[in-house]
């Protein structure tokens, strides 16, 4: 194995230090050349030293095109039809603009660029603003957008094809990649209703899968992310309204976001070029006014360091090396206690370790109470519209469900959280408690069994539809993943496991300890924690965690105080929060697990 470039599947480097991070995060916004017409909704393609923007709104309608050599715009032919709110694909010799509108006017209209003027060709399926698109002048995709729309449609330099629907309406929405292999992030559902969403999609060429949300909900951002062979691992996404303007910059890596630079103008409605994570420009926008500003995104085009998971060689101790995170190295730690102790079978929570919600519970009348955890404290925020024990809850900390439980009586209502407060949305259909739940935010949630069910159903964002039943009934017990791959842990003092794969339950390994009332987190069905709960007799309390790596549960690091029936939170299998909860009497406790980032040496012969 002495030529270590040739390992199969890993873009292997040479380092001679063990530094873990992307090359993306190395990357810095600077300031460009100002735009000749300050305006926001345009449209932008290119890289930093050879861009294109097209169209917009200056407080009305234009057409305007410029073109940007890394120093200066010029302004060049302007586009056949005045509009703004539109996508784009493609370079600055060779692009497309499709959709948009003159308010309230919405086009299907396309027309391609060839480096001097622009050429009506073959129309959108469906006339649409505000929609993502990403990839070239003869391979582009357009997804989402407005009013209500959940299309996909994929451009082959003729025609416009619909292909597979995005799981939920998505509009103001932004991303990248290539016709093949894309990503759709952020945006509004059904405004003003909904709010700013965090929500992410990911494009295989054939369907969209959720992935996890950004760090930041916002609309109106910009995205870039394509070059010639790239896939949706080289994602990034800048700036737009939270509501306010931010210049907050992320990251997909092929397994999470991660902030990196921001802009140095907050701004949203701006141009975006359909550049790459290390080749971008943003022009234009509001900020709060019409801007004409630029920046230009540029990182190393050689790697100094490296992604987790990314096999390396390294040539201070001549050896090959992978970055990983060891789960069996994670521990717990206290964390603040939460404002009001309380207790249920179950408590429910949503988010990631650093940023969570819990809700509902026992203290000791039924509560409706919702407490947000921001990474060093708890803060009480809105409360549920119904009072819930016995539920689940599953989600993001800004975009979350509740569902089930008992009311008194039991009840099949199920709410919906914005990152500010609950709305009532369709009942399931079936009341049930101690249920299982699985989904990274509101708007793709399964969930299954609890008491008497062995129910199975799916919520795309609108309506509850029924699936694959579980294998075994029962209740009282964690739901983890999302609405396509996902866990079903223990229960009833049960050790069984069973994996969701999207369409069907398949029962796997067993946990080590059969247990009630624990806690769960996991990415889906390849990675997950369950730690606490009760055994036989309930009043038994454990702190017993184990760790699942898609084959079979390893016991780890126990929990610092043993109790079942708390809120647990996490979207990963190597990071949670767990709440409250009962040790015999109801608890204020918190506590975080962590899995801290390692070098590990590869032996190879």
């Amino acid at each position: 194995m002495s030529k270590y470039k040739e390992i199969k599947g890993f873009k292997v480097q040479t380092l001679a230090s063990d530094t873990v991070a992307s090359q993306a995060a190395g990357g810095s916004w600077s300031s460009g050349g100002d735009l000749n017409t300050a305006r926001s909704y345009l449209v932008g393609m290119g890289i930093s030293t050879a861009a294109l923007a097209a169209g917009g709104y200056t407080g009305s309608y234009t057409g305007k095109t410029e073109s940007y050599n890394g120093t200066a715009w010029t302004e060049t032919t302007d586009l056949n039809t005045t509009r703004a709110f539109g996508a784009g694909a493609g370079t600055y010799t060779a692009a497309i603009y499709f959709g948009g509108g003159t308010d309230p006017t919405n086009y299907d209209n396309t027309e391609s660029w060839n480096g001097s003027t622009w050429t009506e060709v073959n129309d959108l399926n469906e006339s649409k603003t505000s929609m993502m698109g990403s990839g070239t002048s003869t391979a582009a995709i357009c997804a989402g957008g407005s009013p209500n729309k959940v299309n996909t449609e994929i451009w082959d330099g003729t025609n416009w094809t619909e292909v597979n629907n995005i799981p939920s309406v998505l509009l103001a929405t932004t991303g990248g990649g290539s016709a093949t292999s894309a990503i759709i992030a952020t945006g509004q559902t059904n405004p003003p209703d909904s709010g700013v969403q965090s929500t992410a999609d990911s494009w295989d060429g054939t369907n969209w899968s959720e992935i996890s949300p950004v760090n930041t909900a916002r609309y109106q951002a910009g995205g870039t992310g394509f070059q010639p062979g790239s896939s949706n691992t080289d994602v990034m996404i800048f700036g737009g309204g939270t509501p306010s303007v931010t210049g907050v910059t992320e990251f997909w890596n092929g397994s999470s976001w991660t902030e990196i630079g921001d802009m140095s103008t907050a701004r949203g409605q701006q141009a975006a070029s359909d550049g790459t994570s290390s080749d971008a420009i943003v022009a234009g926008g509001i900020a709060p006014g019409y801007s004409a500003a630029t920046e230009e995104w540029t990182a190393s085009s050689t790697f100094t360091k490296i992604n987790l998971g990314q096999v390396y060689y390294n040539s201070g101790s001549n050896a090959y090396k992978v970055t990983a995170q060891p789960v069996a190295g994670g521990t717990w730690a206290s964390i603040a206690n939460v404002n009001t102790a309380r207790s249920s079978i179950l408590l429910t929570g949503a988010g990631t370790s650093t940023e969570g919600i819990f809700f509902g519970g026992l203290e000791p009348s039924i509560s409706t109470k919702t407490e947000d955890w921001n990474g060093s404290a708890w803060t009480e925020v809105n409360d549920l519209n119904n009072g819930l024990r016995d539920g689940a809850g599953t989600g993001a900390y800004n975009s979350a469900m509740a569902a089930g439980g008992d009311s008194s009586p039991v009840t099949d209502n199920a709410e919906t959280w914005n990152g500010t407060s609950w709305s009532n949305i369709t009942e399931m259909g079936q009341a049930r408690e101690g249920l299982g739940m699985a989904g990274a935010t509101n708007t793709a949630v399964i969930v299954f069994g609890g008491g008497p069910t062995s129910d199975a159903q799916i919520w795309n964002g609108s309506s509850w539809t029924e699936i694959a039943d579980l294998n075994t009934p029962r209740k009282f017990f964690p739901g983890v993943g999302t609405s396509t791959s996902a866990l079903a842990i223990g229960g009833d003092v049960t050790a069984v496991t069973e994996s969701w794969n999207g369409s069907t339950w398949t029962e796997v390994n067993d946990l080590n300890t059969a247990r009630g009332s624990s806690g769960g987190s996991g990415t889906g069905n390849t990675s997950a924690l369950c730690f606490g709960g009760y055994i036989s007799p309930a009043s038994t309390k454990k702190n017993e965690t184990e760790s699942w790596n898609g084959t079979s549960w390893t016991e780890i690091n126990n929990l610092g105080t043993a109790r079942s029936n708390g809120g647990a939170a996490g979207n990963s299998g190597n990071a949670a929060f767990y709440a409250s909860g009962t040790t015999g009497s109801a608890t204020a406790v918190a506590e975080q697990f962590t899995v801290a980032t390692a070098n590990k040496t590869i032996t190879v012969s």
